[in-house]
Order: structure tokens, then sequence, then C-alpha cells
């Protein structure tokens, strides 16, 4: 099941609801990477136990609104399209890629919602890069070292990472966070300097790129990842572990609404 916005959706404020995850289109123009790509982020989360709520880019800001009351986390997918350097105070490199503004907008609303109610968000790939300008960070417009960082969609195990020990990607590794895992990658950008509040909780191990924030906060879940677990989810224990985390915060923050105002009053 996919929610797909209509006139109306009804909603009744239970513990025991569904859990709903709001996830916008990949990129604004080109639908054969969204249909290519929105798959395998639908079924990650159906697969978890959550509704995805897909939003349209061009859906109108009052209406993603009356979406965004209604779910219990934010899901920020990879896209074709890079984050615009203006917004971290940066000039254009030639092997920067255009910007996707109405992808952005739709990032911008959703991060505002979910850090003013605390809700749940996991961002992914392009996701975690708007994620951390958003969060006045700077990003590394093209990468350039001895790691493949774009070796295709169907390498599901690119290059090892670091994982920071006392971190929430440490906790959901299997053997209690004392191994690096291997994951895929596709990306050419990445994190450079960290954006306000989000610590580097892991690093490709041969060459340092960061591959995961998180929000210094233990009330509030925000994970972004430079791979895409959502590729991975079923033969990755790591990748469903994930997504696992994320929609049993998810659970948490419907739970909390009821006696929590700011929640409530979104």
């Amino acid at each position: 099941m996919i929610f797909r916005p209509g006139p109306r959706w009804p909603y009744t404020n239970s513990v025991s609801m569904p859990i709903h995850i709001a996830i916008p289109e990949p990129t604004s123009s080109d639908q054969e990477y969204n249909q290519r790509s929105l798959p395998q982020y639908i079924s990650a989360l159906q697969s978890a136990g959550a509704i995805p709520v897909l939003l349209p880019l061009s859906e109108s800001r009052e209406r993603v609104a009356e979406l965004l009351a209604k779910v219990q986390g934010i899901l920020l997918p990879g896209s074709l399209f890079d984050v615009d350097p203006e917004k971290f105070g940066e000039k254009r490199i030639p092997e920067c890629g255009e910007a996707d503004p109405e992808r952005g907008a739709m990032d911008e609303f959703l991060l505002q919602d979910a850090f003013k109610l605390r809700k749940p968000v996991l961002a992914i790939c392009a996701g975690v890069q708007a994620l951390n300008v958003w969060r006045s960070g700077s990003l590394i417009q093209h990468l350039q070292t001895p790691v493949d960082h774009s070796p295709g969609r169907t390498v599901a195990e690119a290059h090892p990472i670091e994982i920071a020990p006392q971190s929430r990607l440490a906790a959901l590794l299997e053997d209690g966070g004392n191994t690096g895992p291997h994951v895929n990658s596709s990306h050419h950008q990445a994190i450079r300097t960290p954006g306000a509040n989000l610590k580097v909780v892991a690093v490709s191990s041969a060459d340092g790129v960061v591959e995961a924030v998180e929000l210094d906060s233990d009330d509030h879940f925000v994970v972004g990842v430079q791979w895409h677990p959502e590729r991975t989810y079923s033969q990755s224990a790591f990748s469903r572990a994930i997504f696992a985390a994320f929609i049993g915060a998810a659970e948490e923050f419907e739970s909390r609404k009821l006696t929590d105002p700011v929640a409530q009053n979104g």
C-alpha cells in the first residue's frame, strides 16, 4: 500500500494507528529516475511496517502541511540533482551538477516541520546532503579520492566504513559495533563541514569521506547516510536495522503526541 494524496485522508489520533512516513518525489523533472528509484524506498518502508505517503513536488504547501500533520516521520531520498552550492556560500564548479529547486524547497519544508515537532528523519544520499546544508553545513562539490564512490547501482558492497562507537548506527550492527560494514555507494558529493548539532558517525575507511551523520540529541531521531540501505534491504541485516530503528522512532513519536503539547499542536 502506498498513500498518494487525494482530496481527503481519514485519520484518527490513536497510538495503535499505522505509521505513515512522508517521502517526496526524488526529482521534479526526471520521471524515469523517479519510477526506477522510488519502488525500493517504498518497499523498504512497507517491509519495515510503515505506510509511505508520497509527496509530489508540485503539491501546494497548504496540502503538504495537511499531509504532514498526519505522518510520524520523514524520509528524504536520493536524487539525480545536486544541492545548489550558493546555499552553502560557494560558487558552482564545473563538476557540480544542476540543482532541483522544487526538490530543494520541499526538503526544506519537510525539515522545518520535522525539527519543529521532533519527528524522526532518515536522510539518504542527496537527502543527507540537503539535511547538512539546511543545518548550515557545507559540501564537497566533487569527490576526488582513490575510492570509487560511484561504482554503479548493482554494486552492493562498494567500500568499507568505520562507524563511531556509542552512535545510533553502531547500536544496529549485529556484532555490537565492532566491525565496520561494507556499503553500496552512488554519489559524487559528500559532507565537508557538518551542520549545526550534526555529528559525524561514519566515514569511508580508506579516504575519510563522511558517510553518515546523526543529530546530537537523545530524544530526536535524525540519521543521515550517504549510501543506499533501501537498495540492499533484502540482503543486508544492517540495512533492515536502519529502517526498523527509523520506524521504531516514528512509533515513539506517535506515542509521545498523546502527552506532548508541542507534538500535538504542530
